[in-house]
């Protein structure tokens, strides 16, 4: 097993454009955390939209689907999963619920890793949930013609218990440095965690688990009202390509932290920008649900799909989209792109002007 020393690599990470990143998000916090204890109640109806679409985006990654209706059921805990994908999305909603309420008392250590990821299939009939892999595993990638490419070969089974050890012992002794920003550390931790891969199934959702509760713990809760987990599903191959990167070479200690700590801290300023802007939307302006689907269109860049607008209003039904969509083409505000399965739509910006 490698050893990890955060410090050293800390250092190595600290040029001009990740220390702007950090200025950021440092900047983005103070605003976000005023802005949540004025409006804890106002809040709660982005709390619940982002549940539902952390626990379908995070579990859609690994290509663990149901409709969106069961999802939304399984997540407000009003119906029972129904085979393999639905016991999981439970599990996800349960862990999540559990650091969303119980940050402060889960330390980051072996042992609460692996309690989470036993609750994480608590509604599975697997006996994997709650331990470490115990036979080696790879991580690979389907190429176009059906072919499997090794991708990175994670350290061995009979390592992984003091590979775990080792990497949480590193993350708490770059904690007590008070010249280490924790919002550094996060994505160091979540990079080592996922080379690691301790576990024979799950380790891609723990890992935006753990990214959560990390940043919980430091005090930077945007995750919990703009889904982190989504903006990764929505930049998926980035996310690859960034972690690619940057585990090249890990099991030498050359690696290269740098690309997966860029998105990853980029994930997170993506989120607060969001953040303001959803509660602009769902509280400042106090819009109706057909103009919140509307000021989402106009607000997007280039076009989105009847699907993405969904992903963002999990709390807003199909037939309510389709009708504003309806309208908005009647009145020409939008355009139409396409047809069938692929329509998607933009913004008339010529008539607006």
């Amino acid at each position: 097993m490698r050893a990890l020393n955060y410090k050293t690599e800390y250092q190595k990470l600290l040029s001009p454009e990740i220390v702007s990143y950090l200025a950021q998000i440092h900047e983005q916090k103070g605003q976000q955390n005023l802005f949540i204890e004025a409006q804890k109640d106002a809040l709660s109806e982005l709390l619940e939209i982002t549940k539902i679409q952390s626990t379908e985006a995070s579990n859609r990654i690994e290509g663990i689907i149901t409709s969106d209706d069961r999802l939304k059921k399984i997540v407000m805990n009003k119906t029972t999963p129904k085979g393999r994908s639905e016991r999981e999305i439970a599990g996800y909603r349960d862990v999540l619920n559990t650091i969303h309420e119980n940050y402060d008392f889960i330390p980051v250590r072996p042992g609460m890793i692996l309690q989470l990821h036993r609750d994480l299939y608590k509604f599975s009939n697997s006996a994997m949930g709650g331990s470490f892999k115990n036979s080696d595993n790879v991580i690979a990638e389907e190429l176009p013609d059906g072919t499997k490419r090794v991708r990175f070969q994670p350290v061995p089974a009979w390592e992984t218990s003091e590979a775990m050890d080792s990497l949480c012992n590193a993350l708490q002794e770059a904690l007590t440095d008070p010249e280490m920003d924790p919002l550094l550390l996060m994505p160091m931790f979540i990079l080592d965690f996922l080379c690691i891969h301790p576990f024979g199934d799950g380790n891609g959702r723990m890992s935006r688990l753990l990214t959560l509760l990390l940043l919980y713990r430091s005090g930077y809760f945007v995750g919990k009202y703009i889904s982190l987990e989504r903006l990764t599903a929505d930049s998926k191959e980035t996310y690859y390509e960034a972690l690619q990167e940057s585990s090249t070479d890990w099991h030498e200690g050359t690696n290269d932290y740098l690309p997966f700590v860029r998105y990853m801290l980029g994930i997170v300023i993506a989120a607060y920008r969001e953040f303001v802007s959803r509660v602009d939307v769902l509280i400042t302006r106090g819009l109706s649900k057909p103009e919140r689907v509307r000021e989402i269109i106009r607000s997007t860049t280039g076009k989105i799909t009847k699907t993405q607008i969904m992903r963002q209003c999990p709390d807003i039904s199909q037939k309510t989209v389709e009708r504003a969509l309806a309208e908005m083409l009647k009145s020409e505000e939008i355009i139409k792109i396409s047809g069938g399965r692929y329509t998607s739509y933009t913004w008339n910006w010529d008539l607006s002007s």
